[in-house]
């Protein structure tokens, strides 16, 4: 069965009415149901507890408090690379960003125009560029840390679909990143990193989206594009701190400016990786 034909189901599935779903319940202080729906979640997907701050099952009180657990201090040690990995995952693709189109899969690729929700100024920063995406499965850490330091300059929330955003539908669904609802945050990295940009990429049943700095972007989804223009304050996030977090499980895409960046000769597609390991330096 060919990639395209195996997706093809998700085009009529109820994606919105499903998340929302998913969402309240995820949110839900249900007791003994939450608690049996965490041991089955747990034991169905390999999540490794002993690494989580509290590795107790019983002790959260929804769904969500345990998606989004903390892990022990020293959990991610950070490397000394310039970039560090943002999330735990697999790596979907990276490499350069040619003439502003960036590398999906085989037969697929997308512009930063449209990722970035039609800002063609922002993206010609990102023309010849490079790009890393990252696949968070349902097993993995869902917090989402800084690749490097960083003064938050604008966060957009882009309306969109809801595919999933596994490997399969990634081969199956033209533009599939630009085409999700996505959280778009730029930030200025000063002289390690200029600008550079993290979108987070929303999925089937990925109830929401937060922020460190502004808490959960979505719900609302009002159907437009949102924008919050942070250049007069000074919002500054260290190397390896959290940013933000995903309500269930999705994708991130990074975007540098041209650079002479060399990434971990260890990275490949489908490799697992984990926050705080080395992504790339700058030469």
């Amino acid at each position: 069965m060919s990639d395209r034909l195996a997706v093809l189901p998700q085009y009529v599935l109820p994606k919105q009415a499903l998340t929302r779903l998913a969402g309240a319940f995820a949110s839900a202080r249900a007791g003994g149901l939450t608690t049996a729906a965490i041991r089955w979640f747990a034991g169905r997907y390999g999540v490794d507890l002993s690494e989580a701050a509290n590795p107790d099952p019983a002790s959260y009180a929804s769904f969500n408090e345990f998606f989004t657990r903390p892990l022990k201090p020293g959990a991610r040690p950070l490397d000394k690379a310039d970039l560090l990995c943002p999330v735990d995952g697999a790596i979907s693709q990276f490499g350069a960003i040619e003439q502003g189109r960036i590398f999906q899969a085989k037969g697929h690729d997308y512009s930063a125009t449209a990722l970035l929700g039609g800002d063609a100024e922002l993206a010609e920063r990102f023309a010849d560029g490079t790009f890393a995406t990252i696949y968070l499965s349902p097993k993995d850490y869902h917090r989402i840390h800084m690749p490097c330091e960083g003064r938050l300059l604008r966060m957009v929330h882009v309306p969109g679909e809801l595919f999933s955003v596994n490997p399969l539908t990634a081969r199956g669904v033209p533009g599939l990143f630009a085409r999700n609802e996505r959280v778009v945050c730029v930030f200025d990295g000063g002289p390690v990193a200029g600008p550079w940009v993290l979108v987070l990429v929303g999925a089937t049943i990925v109830g929401s989206m937060a922020t460190v700095w502004h808490g959960v972007v979505n719900p609302p989804r009002p159907g437009v594009v949102r924008s919050w223009n942070y250049e007069g304050q000074d919002i500054r996030l260290e190397r390896g701190a959290e940013m933000g977090r995903f309500l269930l499980g999705s994708t991130v895409v990074l975007l540098f400016p041209k650079a002479p960046l060399s990434f971990n000769p260890s990275w490949a597609p489908g490799r697992l990786v984990r926050m705080g390991q080395g992504m790339a330096d700058l030469a």
